[in-house]
């Protein structure tokens, strides 16, 4: 370990403020430095849920050069995202180095799907550090649709919707339950794969979940396939009658 300082990465949970825990309110308001991350141009999401927390807190946005302008596994994304995260993992590791404690905001929960697991790999073996847990965006997601996800033997698959289509129809096939991240124009081709794995009429579309902001439709009922990244489909493998198992 090297400095003083600590690093925490803080789960904020998938959009209402009140699903924030009493942990990360903590850390966050007894943090000298509060990081988030942004597209450049773009208010942070993780931000705007922790807002009312933020007075007399200082601020390190950290703005991505790129999102999904160019496909991600072009080579000069790879080159792009990579040198960010170095350079953001740099900036950070200047403030442990002198002592601070630096909090890391995270949509949902940290090491999730979340962007501060770049941070936390580059810097933890270096530093004091701690992970606090958030309501995750799935979890979210079925409990505003009050749909069951998953109960006794049920496999349940998460999937990014970045897959192709062959490989998404596959594991659709494959599992009771499913959920789907990373959806925004990823939406077509998901519909065509859970429509091959025969079932997209089971299917939701969830978008902005735990916001007042939130659409809940069957995915069936969607008229366009138009999704904001903030969106996902959950696949219930509950079918309405209890298992022997829990």
């Amino acid at each position: 370990m090297s400095g003083t300082g600590k690093l925490i990465g803080v789960g904020v949970g998938p959009g209402d403020p009140e699903l924030l825990t009493l942990k990360a309110v903590r850390a966050i308001e007894s943090a000298d430095l509060v990081a988030y991350f942004a597209k450049a141009g773009n208010q942070s999401n993780a931000r705007a849920i922790v807002a009312d927390r933020l007075v007399g807190v200082a601020e390190l946005p950290l703005l991505y050069p790129v999102t999904t302008e160019i496909h991600r596994h072009d080579p000069a994304y790879r080159s792009a995202i990579g040198g960010f995260y170095e350079q953001a993992a740099a900036t950070i590791a200047s403030h442990l180095e002198a002592g601070r404690r630096v909090a890391v905001l995270s949509e949902g929960d940290p090491l999730f799907y979340g962007s501060y697991m770049h941070i936390h790999c580059r810097l933890a073996p270096r530093f004091a550090s701690e992970v606090i847990p958030g309501v995750t965006g799935m979890s979210g997601g079925w409990s505003g649709a009050g749909v069951p996800i998953a109960q006794g033997d049920d496999v349940t698959t998460i999937l990014p919707g970045t897959l192709d289509e062959d490989e998404l129809a596959r594991r659709f096939a494959g599992c009771d339950a499913a959920i789907v991240m990373k959806l925004g124009r990823n939406l077509a081709k998901v519909r065509c794969a859970l429509q091959r794995a025969g079932k997209l009429g089971r299917a939701l579309y969830v978008e902005r979940a735990t916001t007042a902001e939130a659409v809940i439709l069957p995915l069936a009922d969607k008229p366009d396939d138009a999704a904001p990244y903030f969106s996902m489909i959950l696949v219930p493998g509950w079918t309405g009658e209890p298992k022997d198992a829990a």
